[in-house]
């Protein structure tokens, strides 16, 4: 043993992706580190206590419940047709969808999707023959449909939930394999092979099939939102009732056998996060693992390489912070950018007006804010995810409720400009909680899906590329 723990820490030095390190321990060594006992959550991993771990998350979940549950009784959620080929002409699509630089391939219903509750949730995957595929969260499940014709989408099949139904439901990928995290009591973490997915696709059912899960990592039970940075195979759980809601870290390089890999506690909750091998501008963590976690009031830095020694860099404000909710890097490392959830709706000073936060991250242990982009509309954002074009355009992809999915050119990062927008819902058009949950721009077509609470999910493609 003595062994195999000196072979980890001095390879762990120099490279720090675990896959380099096994590849180089001999058959005694990992046959050695195969006899180690499982770790698992426990001792300070279960610190968390109050229901969600947090006050502010707690009532904006209920707040957002109370929303929802009034648009059902009016009958907001579901019963939409399906839409296929719908260009942005003049500013509009399919006569209600106010647009720009943004045509509609296709719109695939909640109903058709399998779901009889909500939308939230979307993600992507692409198998080895180039078919996409879109992964949508909903209520009661996880639906799969095949994009690949994105003005025919078939739906494969739908995956229940492991437990009960959820307004809330998180996905994410690593190689073949998606990871699903809900904040249904219980839940855990559903592991789903998508190597099934291109068989159903070569002979698409009537309708979709009922799927079963791979795996259930079951170390935690309900859970906000999954982290995965594919270049080190592990997963960050968020906002789950263990590590006081913060990082619950899983080693998912075996990807149908994750095994909990190490807590991290030391600043609470956090909802969201990213996590990368870092390759900034920073000399000092150049080649380290880092999250940028949001954490409900700041945005907090952690260097995550050593998982027996988990560093906190730093823990930063800033002005008129009501939700710190999530956000995404840009190509460069030097700078990300941040969504408030709330502070469009309970700070006067924004007036309403969608503002995104842009901060200079090219010192890690000082994140400063430096500029913000102010919407012409009055919307509480949510996701977004950046993205590089092959022409070298960098834009960010904001799901911004109400307002629709906002495309961001980002290339001068701290002076952003709008230059292409959907709404998928026209039914609203101020700060509530409505409209698009999230998007996923990364599909190699270019085609970029979108979610939507009440309706389902939307095949966009960009008309200006």
């Amino acid at each position: 043993l003595a062994l195999v723990h000196a072979s980890l820490r001095g390879a762990a030095e120099e490279e720090r992706p675990r896959a380099r390190i096994l590849a180089k321990m001999t058959p005694e060594e990992l046959n050695a580190l195969r006899d180690l006992p499982a770790r698992h959550c426990d001792g300070d991993c279960l610190r968390a206590e109050k229901k969600y771990d947090s006050p502010r998350m707690y009532g904006n979940v209920e707040m957002k419940k109370a929303q929802w549950a009034k648009e059902r009784e009016l009958g907001l959620i579901g019963g939409y047709p399906s839409l296929t080929n719908m260009p942005c002409v003049a500013g509009v699509s399919a006569t209600q969808f106010s647009c720009s630089a943004m045509d509609l391939s296709s719109f695939i219903p909640l109903e058709d999707l399998g779901s009889a509750g909500e939308g939230n949730d979307v993600w992507g995957w692409v198998d080895s023959s180039g078919r996409e595929y879109a992964i949508m969260g909903c209520t009661d499940g996880t639906s799969f449909v095949d994009v690949t014709v994105p003005n025919a989408p078939v739906v494969l099949g739908f995956l229940p939930t492991s437990t009960v139904p959820s307004n809330w439901r998180d996905i994410k990928v690593f190689k073949d394999f998606a990871y699903i995290g809900s904040e249904a009591p219980g839940h855990g973490i559903q592991v789903f092979n998508l190597s099934e997915l291109p068989a159903l696709a070569a002979d698409p059912p009537a309708s979709p099939v009922t799927l079963e899960q791979t795996a259930l990592y079951r170390e935690v039970g309900s859970s906000h939102n999954v982290v995965i940075n594919e270049a080190t195979g592990f997963l960050y759980i968020v906002g789950s009732k263990t590590c006081a809601g913060g990082l619950h870290i899983v080693d998912i390089n075996d990807p149908a056998n994750p095994t909990y890999s190490a807590c991290y506690s030391e600043d609470g909750y956090t909802h969201d996060a990213e996590c990368v091998v870092y390759t900034g501008p920073d000399k000092d963590y150049v080649g380290s693992e880092i999250c940028f976690n949001y954490n409900e009031d700041t945005l907090t830095i952690v260097d995550v390489s050593d998982k027996d020694n988990l560093m906190l860099l730093a823990r930063q404000g800033y002005q008129y912070s009501a939700y710190t909710h999530q956000g995404w890097l840009n190509a460069a490392q030097t700078h990300l950018i941040m969504n408030d959830e709330l502070d469009e709706e309970r700070q006067p000073a924004l007036d309403g007006y969608t503002r995104s936060l842009i901060w200079d991250v090219s010192q890690l242990n000082a994140p400063a804010f430096v500029a913000q982009f102010d919407s012409t509309e009055q919307s509480i954002d949510h996701n977004l995810y950046t993205l590089v074009k092959p022409d070298g355009t960098e834009l960010a992809y904001e799901s911004n409720y109400c307002a629709g999915i906002r495309v961001l050119d980002i290339t001068d990062v701290t002076a952003p400009t709008q230059v292409a927008f959907f709404d998928v819902e026209p039914n609203c058009d101020t700060v509530q909680f409505s409209g698009t949950w999230s998007n996923y721009p990364y599909l190699p077509s270019g085609n970029v899906l979108v979610s939507s609470i009440e309706r389902g999910l939307y095949v966009l493609q960009l008309n200006m590329y």
